[in-house]
């Protein structure tokens, strides 16, 4: 090529939408900073001189911001793409640099509220970095929703463990300096590629689904290898060279999609130059007729002079289901609902499964490095629960028109089995449960996104979005502070009584032994059964929707290979 077609070129491949992906990969891939709090929380409780309840409360506050995003969707609903990138990056700074200035002594020590202000606000940055680039891709690719949900909701499942390794690499063991690289990494990628995120006209390509493919390779590849230096770096002491070996290999894999990425840009380039048989002056007007189409079928409704009504007034009279929703008419439907609560019992009891594995272990006398293995085991099948979801119910779909919430029912039965392993342990038992709760953990979150964007439409998806995982951090509070910890405390207390003492005797309420977790647990199973239960209602009320062509309307019409030739050349333009 030459010089001013490679200008071309490199213009048209940073406006793609195969690049964006990518970078979206990127994002994603620094976003997962909350699943390192376990990491980090002995320096905040060390320094500040915290007891474990406070330190507690600080968690909550965690799970609070990174759970609680309808500000940035609604923040997205009015403001580009760009500029809500923009304030993730920044709230991501302030509030784990604001954390890390406190370990360090480098500022007064804070008031507990404040440092529970500096957590949310830097966890809150996690639902930023999801709206703007998660929410744009599904947008762009809405044919390929579950795979690009799964993808995207891996890469933030595998980010704990990428970003252990460059910190292993830059700061060696100063877990202190673990708080200054959560709060500049993501900030910093974010902010690069923060003009290159943005909607696309829709146009989709024949090989879409295998290329997607491409992608998962990639990323299971890169979770192999992230669990294998996991492993390794617990039979053998590396050095700080081994460890910037171990991290340059990490950012390699991260960069193999761009591979991907390029190949595509470069055939639709070359599609763009196919000539086109039709009058030039067709070539604009017609594909934009049809993809105007494509873009907002309800433009025809509201822009040809037809009366509309205030969203108040059409709240309890919602479009069939695939339609675009008004805010109020998903968040008061019956199927948000019952949504609602599947998403309370699943979500809420795997939390609080993953937040108490710790003390799991301790309760029944696994070492300390056993334990951080169960934590590595969730994180890794967490990744493989997401990628899964996405993959799997999209393909289930489209063959066999299986509803997504029946995936999700299954999702939920399994998540139970994990349950009951712990209640009820036999040697081992706790590897088994570890990875059947990160599956299952991670699986849901995939399935709620997608089932929330299938029925209830994408017009106002940034917030609906984020309103549908409201319910997560409600059924952790609940289920993990009133439930789980109080009957943990009860069953410690016990003990203690048994053995003299009262609890100013010890420092820590510790509990041992296979009966402190097995009520909690029992329980956990039963409200999960429910959720299950309760999202096969959903399954079978939606079955007649999922029987359908959920796609059509994003789909161009079955035209001539020409008109769709001419539909890319006119996105090119």
């Amino acid at each position: 090529m030459g010089n001013d077609e490679t200008v071309r070129f490199l213009i048209h491949f940073f406006n793609g939408r195969w690049f964006m992906v990518f970078a979206s990969f990127l994002i994603m891939a620094c976003a997962g900073a909350t699943y390192l709090f376990g990491t980090y929380s002995k320096d905040i409780k060390s320094t500040l001189g915290y007891d474990q309840t406070t330190l507690n409360l600080l968690g909550f506050f965690k799970d609070l911001g990174a759970n609680v995003g309808v500000l940035s969707g609604l923040i997205a609903e009015v403001t580009p793409t760009w500029f809500v990138l923009t304030i993730g990056s920044a709230m991501n700074f302030v509030g784990y640099f604001m954390i890390w200035l406190t370990v360090t002594g480098k500022v007064a020590k804070p008031k507990v509220w404040q440092m529970c202000l500096y957590i949310c606000i830097g966890a809150n940055s996690q639902n930023f970095a999801n709206t703007g680039a998660l929410v744009t891709c599904v947008k762009n690719f809405p044919e390929s929703r579950g795979v690009m949900l799964g993808l995207l909701k891996g890469y933030v499942g595998l980010s704990g463990a990428i970003l252990t390794q460059l910190y292993f690499a830059i700061y060696g063991h100063d877990s202190k300096s673990l708080i200054l690289l959560i709060a500049w990494l993501p900030a910093a990628v974010s902010l690069v590629f923060v003009y290159l995120i943005r909607e696309k006209k829709v146009v989709r390509q024949r090989n879409e689904l295998s290329v997607f493919y491409q992608f998962l390779y990639i990323s299971i590849f890169l979770a192999l290898f992230l669990m294998a230096m996991n492993i390794a770096e617990k039979q053998v002491h590396f050095s700080k060279a081994a460890y910037a070996a171990s991290a340059t290999i990490c950012c390699v894999l991260l960069f193999v999609p761009l591979t991907v990425s390029v190949k595509q840009e470069i055939e639709v380039w070359n599609m763009k130059k196919l000539p086109i048989e039709e009058p030039s002056e067709v070539k604009v007007e017609k594909p934009k007729k049809e993809l105007d189409l494509v873009q907002d079928k309800t433009a025809k409704v509201d822009g040809e002079g037809k009366e509309t009504k205030s969203c108040f007034l059409t709240v309890f009279s919602p479009p069939p289901r695939g339609e675009d929703y008004t805010i109020l008419q998903a968040l008061l439907s019956t199927d948000m609902i019952i949504l609602f609560v599947a998403t309370f019992c699943g979500l809420g009891s795997s939390l609080t499964a993953v937040d108490n594995l710790g003390q799991i272990g301790e309760s029944l006398g696994y070492p300390n490095h056993t334990v951080s293995s169960f934590v590595s085991l969730v994180s890794i099948w967490n990744y493989f629960g997401r990628v899964f979801s996405g993959f799997v119910s999209e393909y289930l779909l489209a063959k066999y028109k299986l509803p997504r919430p029946l995936m999700m029912t299954l999702v939920l039965l399994l998540s139970c089995a994990g349950h009951l392993l712990i209640a009820f342990p036999v040697p081992g038992s706790v590897y088994i449960a570890s990875i059947l709760m990160g599956f299952s953990f991670g699986a849901q979150l995939p399935l709620l996104f997608a089932i929330i964007s299938e029925l209830f439409g994408l017009k106002y998806y940034s917030t609906l979005f984020n309103c549908g995982q409201l319910a997560s951090p409600l059924g952790s509070y609940i289920l993990n502070v009133r439930v789980t910890g109080m009957l943990y405390d009860r069953e410690a207390l016990k003990q203690l009584t048994a053995r003299g003492l009262t609890r100013k005797d010890v420092k820590d309420l510790t509990c041992l032994g296979s009966q402190c977790y097995k009520l909690p647990f029992v329980i956990l199973a039963a409200v999960t059964f429910f959720g299950a239960l309760v999202s096969l209602g959903l399954a079978i009320r939606t079955r007649e929707f999922y029987k359908g062509d959920i796609y059509k309307k994003f789909r161009e019409s079955p035209e001539s290979e020409s008109d769709s030739r001419k539909a890319v050349e006119f996105v090119g333009k």
